[in-house]
């Protein structure tokens, strides 16, 4: 991967377990990349109806048993969203929904399968930009939060009190605060983060200029994300039908970055409006950049990345805090430890109580 006779071709990488990680992602021969992505079953059929795979699709005793092995749930969201005529408006749900079903037949292989929620969100926010696109449907931010609040909510009440929101899609600002909002409204000990998937492991997207596989940086519907298709559904993707675009821009470039902060530039592109036309006048194929240039080969080590760091963050969730532990809820709330405990315990086990009797405290 890596080429010392381009500049800057090697990334920053921290010397902590993340940061050998993703030194050993970037550094992986082809060859050891597709080790890594068969130990997680890449690439495999999407498994939304699959039985066992998701928890709504789960035997319910199934579901216990597992939960008091691996209590971390992962939420992937998505949206529906027009990503040019050659391929599937449902490509950003199922990039997410494709990972954490790999992670969860490579932890159901070590014996404690994390869980895994059906996408509340198949219909996302989206930016201004995006308003008019034809099979492009936009919820109002406000409904998003309030559906992703109500969905988490009831998830802490069966006990999955970890909580990873997985997101591939453009609405970043409504799932930090739809967190953000939960945590105030109910003060519940617990681990939530959201995780934007293709950003968490950007220097897998790395253009050749910085020593990467990409022709042209992330950005929509494009080499990227085509190629991901490529790889996870490429019945889904009809490669004669692919056109390359421009967008319009009306400022110099070196100010917002692109999808994945390839250029560590001083704003991300979710930071304005104004700087360019909307998508409908600007790009209305539905694509900004080349996806003519995609291979099922380029979507490798980003998913072997990102699929090696989610194991990752698991693993260290469960090892500071084992199924059925959470953080301390005096140090992580508002909260009394006695008012808690009997709302921890285990769903339906004696002295329990529904979290949905518990007063709010937040705003």
């Amino acid at each position: 991967m890596s080429d010392n006779s381009v500049p800057n071709a090697q990334p920053f990488f921290e010397d902590n377990a993340v940061g050998r990680l993703k030194k050993e992602i970037w550094e992986a021969s082809d060859e050891q990349i597709d080790r890594m992505l068969a130990e997680y079953g890449i690439p495999s059929p999407c498994e939304w109806a699959k039985p066992g795979s998701y928890i709504q699709t789960t035997i319910r005793h199934q579901v216990e048993a597992n939960r008091r092995k691996n209590d971390i749930v992962i939420i992937p969201v998505g949206c529906t969203e027009l990503h040019g005529r050659h391929t599937v408006s449902a490509m950003d749900t199922l990039f997410v929904s494709h990972i954490a079903e790999g992670v969860r037949r490579y932890t159901a292989k070590r014996g404690a399968p994390v869980n895994l929620a059906l996408p509340p969100l198949n219909y996302g926010c989206h930016p201004y930009h995006h308003l008019g696109m034809p099979g492009t449907v936009i919820i109002r931010e406000e409904v998003a939060k309030e559906f992703l609040i109500d969905t988490m909510l009831g998830l802490w009440n069966d006990g999955f009190r970890k909580q990873i929101i997985l997101n591939n899609h453009g609405q970043l600002w409504v799932l930090e605060a739809a967190i953000q909002q939960f945590c105030k409204r109910y003060h519940l000990p617990g681990i939530y983060r959201v995780i934007d998937w293709h950003r968490a492991v950007r220097e897998s997207f790395r253009v050749r200029e910085q020593g990467g596989e990409y022709e042209t940086p992330f950005v929509h519907a494009d080499e990227a994300e085509t190629s991901v298709g490529l790889l996870l559904f490429p019945e889904m993707v009809d490669m004669a039908y692919a056109v390359d675009t421009t967008p319009v821009n009306y400022l110099p470039a070196g100010h917002l970055d692109n999808s994945v902060d390839n250029y560590w530039r001083p704003s991300r592109w979710s930071e304005s409006e104004g700087h360019g036309a909307i998508e409908i006048a600007g790009t209305p194929e539905g694509v900004v950049g080349r996806p003519t240039v995609a291979t099922a080969q380029k979507g490798k080590r980003p998913l072997a990345a990102i699929l090696r760091y989610l194991t990752l963050y698991c693993d260290d969730i469960l090892a500071a805090f084992p199924a059925g532990k959470v953080p301390p809820v005096e140090m992580v709330s508002l909260r009394s430890e006695a008012e808690m405990e009997p709302y921890l315990r285990e769903p339906l086990s004696e002295g329990w109580k529904s979290v949905y009797g518990l007063p709010k405290i937040g705003f």
